[in-house]
C-alpha cells in the first residue's frame, strides 16, 4: 500500500474533500477515485459559513471554499475526556488553552486555514480541527485553488513512481 501521503496535510477543494470515502481496510484512512494513496489529513481555506458551540464540548463549523462546505469539528472537551486521563493535568490544560483560542477565532465570514485530520461522523466525511488561522491576505483563497489545481494535476492524482520527480 502506497502511504506517502499519509499524515501529510494534503491541500484539497471542498468539491475533492466531499468525494473522499473511508477505505474499507482502515477507516481511519480515506481515498478519492483518482488518488492511488491512502490520506489521513487535510488542509483547506474558505470563508467559515456556520458556527455552533457547545461549550466545554465542541465547536462544530462550516468552511465554504466556493466548490462547496467542509464540515469540521474543534474538540472543547479536553478536561473531561478519557483520551486525555494519561496526561498530565498541566498538559491537559494547555491543550485546552490552545482549544479555545483557536474556537475564538472560529467566527462567521472570517476566511480561515483548517488544518487537521480526516474523519467520518455519521456517514459524512469531516476535519477534525488541530489548528485554525484566520488570513489576512485577500489572495489566500484563490492561492489556496491554485495549489490545490498544481498539487491534484502533479502529485495526487499521478502515480507513486511518477510522483517522486513531479513534486515541489
Amino acid at each position: 500500500m502506497e502511504t506517502t501521503l499519509i499524515n501529510t496535510h494534503v491541500k484539497l477543494l471542498a468539491s475533492d474533500f466531499n468525494a473522499l470515502t473511508p477505505l474499507p481496510s482502515d477507516p481511519s484512512l480515506f481515498s478519492r477515485s483518482a488518488t492511488p494513496s491512502p490520506l489521513s489529513r487535510a488542509e483547506t481555506v474558505g470563508t467559515i459559513t456556520s458556527r455552533d458551540l457547545k461549550p466545554g464540548k465542541f465547536l462544530r463549523f462550516t468552511i465554504d471554499d466556493g466548490t462547496g462546505c467542509i464540515p469540521c469539528i474543534l474538540w472543547l472537551n479536553h478536561s473531561n475526556s478519557p483520551y486525555f486521563t494519561r496526561r498530565s493535568p498541566t498538559d491537559v490544560r494547555q491543550i485546552a488553552q490552545l482549544a479555545a483560542s483557536l474556537a475564538s477565532l472560529v467566527q462567521v465570514g472570517v476566511v480561515a486555514r483548517v488544518r487537521g485530520r480526516i474523519s467520518g461522523y455519521r456517514g459524512v466525511v469531516q476535519i477534525t480541527v488541530a489548528d485554525v488561522g484566520v488570513e489576512r491576505d485577500p489572495n489566500a483563497e484563490i492561492l489556496h485553488w491554485l495549489q490545490c489545481v498544481k498539487l491534484a494535476w502533479k502529485c495526487y492524482n499521478v502515480s507513486p513512481c511518477s510522483r517522486l520527480y513531479s513534486c515541489g
